[in-house]
């Protein structure tokens, strides 16, 4: 690392972790800091160590000193007891995973597999430098969910516009990692699917899975996990792991008594689990009891068919354990065995129905057996019961006829559990981690059982209320569908669905929020006694050809106008005199027929006071609807009208009328998606009117947002835009690096509403003369994308100022010369005042024979705009000679919030001032301008 660089204890924190291969969620939680928080630290420190990525800033970690190159510590469970034996098995395994990229332990329940794999991945780590991750399966009842709990143990939140696979995929893409995958055999064809995406995309990427059986993926390595041996060179593993075990309860055995366990391992056929099960009996049975229990002949299997031999050693350790239990402990055993993730004993005293004190007493016993197994957590002591011993146990539940009243038992808890969730004010976080698998698992089972429907219903809604919180905006989505599945009324499943189109909003996938408004349209048509909520369908209607043109960059693949039009006209059918469907319409027509929004497929010629006229009819027939997001979507269509018109100041208004609309809103999918867009626009046309305080406000709000924390491009791009603008070089070389860090997560989508933000990066590296800098951005700006029109509005604006800063103002005139009228909609956005005051600048500095003409044209369209104002007046200076005005405009930018114009305009008037500008220009970290000629006109 450099000397003489500036680092805070807490950015060096970062900078190891960074150096380890972690992940922003990773160092997060490692170090009880946010996500937004590391993200400012890794900027600050890309800036600091002047280093343009992750990977570059990764070498720049300090090594501990003497030691060897660092190595991300594996991310693996802490093992409860040491692991015996098993020496050739490990360097088999081992071989084979340096050998080939997937391999699959198989073998029987109990003998052994995920303590063999977590043995050979620690030991793997140094064979792979970013990482070693361990995702147990154990939990997952829904394949869709596999990712997800690949997700979490990498440490990834969801990220908007892509499911989980993608943003597993885009983390383990580049990385040199070995993922282990625990217990797969319930979850087959799910793990398959995923394995195989990770394989064909991750090219360093080496998958260790543990199985019943094989998942048949290509290129599949199968390594068959073996016994515990009885005798190898006068030793025996599974003699040498009773021994331990004994121990560990604290009963050593006596060397003599070493031909008894041998008997006894070789009964239990070296079955590992087996083995830990008896010998946790020794203190209280001793070898001779253990011997003889294992020698009834009604505690072996029968039915040789359902399992092989090793498996028959495993389930008559399984009956003979579970034999000599007391009644009470059986039937919690049994009944515990519903939960699919670690519980407490008060939650295990609910859903068995037990007093509590006798519950935690039985729980003691059970883990004193080695039935279960007992953690410390935040929230109190943790029981999880082994996989093995939950399938057994949840058979002896079913052979007892108590499985119904049990898993109902736990359904009623999940319920309760997610209800209760709603009012956790602290570690709401940690709560729902806690619990999210058993409803998860509540839910499957439930959704399949006609006689428990309406409670599947409730907690699908509740589970996508609460994912949605914990901002799984994919699962939340996932939920409502299912709940929209479950409701017994179709009105119910019709809001369902809108409330998932509002969550795919949320994550900027435009088909899903298309297709669910018109599914709700469906529902709605039948609910009811006779003919159906029309008014409902109507509105669904309407807002799904609104979807189409005002969300139209987030579709893959985009409805064309003609079907949007036929919407649109059905809804006009169906509205009659409902107020919300009459409100949804004329939202609608104001979007599709005179493209408010301006949308891809919307008219390009469509007149500018039918486009006013309409939008206006959508904002006061929603008002009087008295519903806030109607009226927020209706004032958004209004927001474009007024922007198309070139009325910067109106379309400011409008845009900060949406917020304060917003703001008081309780939390739901509609709202924060209405919120996220309302912020976006509110800081976008306060940049168009030249407000660059309000802009920035918007901005950080927007950027500071907690649904936004795992897609930080779209998080920090418009702040990007209002700090370039403004001059601000340091705020946006650290939002940049966070920009491109997210972006490059995501998977670098080619979004073009990123666009205007790599522009603007691209246009401060310009001023910073860093071309390689520049260069890269405007490598991602190509692979954003964009169009002729857009590049007209920012593209103008952004490479105006560099080429005036460079001196090159024939040039910069060139960029501008298109009239807006040329290219209206995204010049007369946001940007119409910054093009005409650039361009009236660039007249001027050219010595252009009709500047003075633009001068006089150009103060009456940016009159009242305090940036583009002060751009023209001392353009007008200029061109008087004028030295009082021009100094004059230094003052105005200062107070408007442009640094750089301020230090530009003393740079313009010359002498003792030109030096003070260059000083602060520098001071900005920018280089010097090019000389302006002196005869300027």
């Amino acid at each position: 690392m450099a000397t003489g660089v500036d680092i805070s204890p807490r950015e060096a924190e970062v900078l190891e972790l960074v150096g380890a291969h972690l992940s922003n969620a990773e160092i997060a939680a490692r170090l009880c800091i946010s996500v937004r928080t590391v993200e400012s630290h890794v900027s600050s420190l890309l800036r600091k160590l002047e280093v343009q990525d992750r990977r570059a800033l990764a070498r720049r970690a300090p090594e501990p000193a003497g030691a060897a190159p660092s190595r991300p510590a594996p991310v693996l469970p802490a093992p409860l007891t040491s692991f015996v034996g098993r020496a050739s098995e490990r360097a088999a395994l081992a071989e084979m995973i340096k050998a080939h990229r997937q391999v699959t332990a198989v073998g029987p329940g109990g003998v052994g597999k995920t303590r063999l794999a977590l043995a050979v991945a620690a030991e793997a780590a140094g064979e792979h430098p970013d990482g070693v991750w361990f995702a147990d399966l154990v939990p997952v009842t829904d394949p869709d969910m596999i990712a997800t709990a690949v997700a979490g143990a990498l440490g990834l939140g969801e990220q908007p516009g892509r499911d989980m696979t993608e943003s597993v995929v885009a983390a383990l893409t580049d990385r040199h990692a070995l993922l282990v995958l625990d217990n797969c055999e319930h979850v087959v064809h799910g793990a398959a699917l995923l394995i195989e995406r990770l394989l064909a995309r991750c090219p360093r990427l080496t998958v260790l899975a543990t199985s019943r059986a094989r998942l048949m993926v290509p290129f599949e390595r199968v390594y068959a996990v073996p016994p515990l041996s009885l005798t190898v060179d006068g030793e025996s593993d599974a003699v040498a792991l009773f021994l331990d075990r004994a121990a560990a309860v604290g009963s050593p055995l006596a060397p003599p008594l070493r031909d008894q366990v041998v008997s006894i391992c070789e009964r239990l056929d070296g079955m590992a689990l087996a083995i830990e099960l008896a010998a946790a009996r020794y203190p209280t049975l001793g070898l001779d009891g253990i011997t003889a229990a294992l020698s009834h002949p009604l505690r072996m299997l029968t039915g040789g068919s359902r399992a092989d031999e090793r498996h028959r050693s495993v389930r008559a350790a399984l009956d003979w354990s579970h034999a000599l239990l007391e009644p009470a402990d059986r039937a919690l055993l049994r009944r515990v065995s519903v939960f699919a993730a670690p519980f407490t004993a008060a939650a295990a005293a609910e859903v068995t129905g037990s007093e509590a004190g006798l519950v935690a007493d039985g729980l003691a016993r059970l883990a004193e057996q080695s039935l279960l197994t007992v953690a410390a957590s935040p929230g109190g002591t943790e029981y999880r019961v082994l996989e093995t011993i939950r399938q057994y146990a949840t058979e002896r539940l079913a052979e007892a006829g108590e499985l119904v009243d049990a898993r109902s038992r736990h359904l009623r808890w999940c319920l309760a559990e997610a209800a209760g969730l709603a009012t956790v004010r602290q570690d709401w976080r940690a709560r729902f981690d806690l619990v999210a698998d058993d409803l998860r698992a509540a839910l499957t089972w439930a959704a399949d059982r006609p006689e428990q429907r309406a409670d599947a219903f409730e907690l699908a809604r509740h589970l996508a209320e609460l994912a949605f919180t914990r901002n799984l905006a994919g699962e939340s989505q996932r939920r409502y569908e299912q709940a929209a599945e479950l409701a017994a009324d179709p009105a119910v499943a019709a809001s369902m669905l809108r409330q998932a189109a509002a969550v795919a909003g949320c994550r900027t996938t435009g088909d899903d929020m298309y297709r669910l408004r018109l599914a709700a349209a469906d529902a709605a048509r039948t609910s009811g006694d006779t003919s159906g909520d029309t008014a409902g369908a109507a509105a669904d209607l309407a807002t799904a050809a609104t979807i189409a043109f005002r969300f139209s960059t987030t579709f893959v693949r985009l409805p064309p106008r003609e079907e949007a039009l036929a919407l649109v006209t059905e809804a006009r059918e169906l509205a009659g005199g409902d107020p919300a469907a009459r409100a949804a319409v004329a939202l609608a027509e104001a979007a599709v027929l005179s493209d408010a929004f301006g949308a891809v497929q919307g008219p390009p010629g469509n007149a500018v006071p039918e486009t006013i006229a309409r939008a206006e009819r959508a904002v006061e027939l929603a008002r009087r609807t008295g519903d806030p997001l109607a009226e927020s979507a209706a004032l958004d269509a209004l927001t474009g009208a007024r922007c198309w018109a070139g009325d910067a100041f109106a379309t400011a208004a409008t845009a900060r009328r949406r917020i304060t609309l917003l703001t008081s809103l309780p939390i739901s999918p509609a709202g924060t998606h209405e919120l996220i867009d309302a912020l976006g626009m509110a800081a976008e046309a306060g940049l168009g009117a030249g407000d660059v305080p309000g802009a920035r406000r918007w901005a950080r709000q927007l950027a500071a947002h907690p649904s936004l924390v795992e897609v930080g491009h779209r998080a920090a791009c418009r702040l990007l835009m209002v700090d370039a603008l403004a001059g601000d070089v340091d705020a946006v070389l650290t939002g940049s690096a966070r920009f491109l860090d997210a972006w490059r997560r995501a998977g670098s989508p080619a979004r073009s509403i990123l666009s205007p933000a790599a522009a603007a990066v691209a246009m401060i590296h310009g001023l910073r003369d860093d071309h390689d800098a520049r260069r890269e951005w405007h490598e991602v700006l190509e692979q954003l994308g964009s169009s002729p029109e857009h590049t007209y509005g920012y593209g103008a604006v952004f490479d105006a100022i560099l080429l005036l800063h460079q001196g090159r103002a024939a040039e910069a005139l060139e960029r501008t010369a298109p009239e807006p009228g040329q290219v209206w909609k995204w010049v007369t956005w946001i940007w119409h005042h910054w093009y005409v005051a650039l361009h009236t600048e660039a007249a001027v500095l050219a010595g252009s024979p009709v500047a003075r003409d633009r001068l006089a044209e150009a103060r009456t369209v940016v009159a009242g705009n305090p940036v583009a104002g002060a751009i023209v007046d001392r353009a007008g200076a200029l061109l008087d000679g004028d030295q009082e005005a021009l100094l004059a405009t230094a003052d105005a930018f200062d107070a408007a919030g442009c640094r750089y114009q301020s230090a530009r305009t003393l740079v313009l008037a010359g002498g003792g001032h030109a030096e003070r500008g260059a000083a602060a220009l520098a001071a900005l970290g920018l280089t010097p301008m090019a000389p302006v000629p002196l005869d300027v006109p």
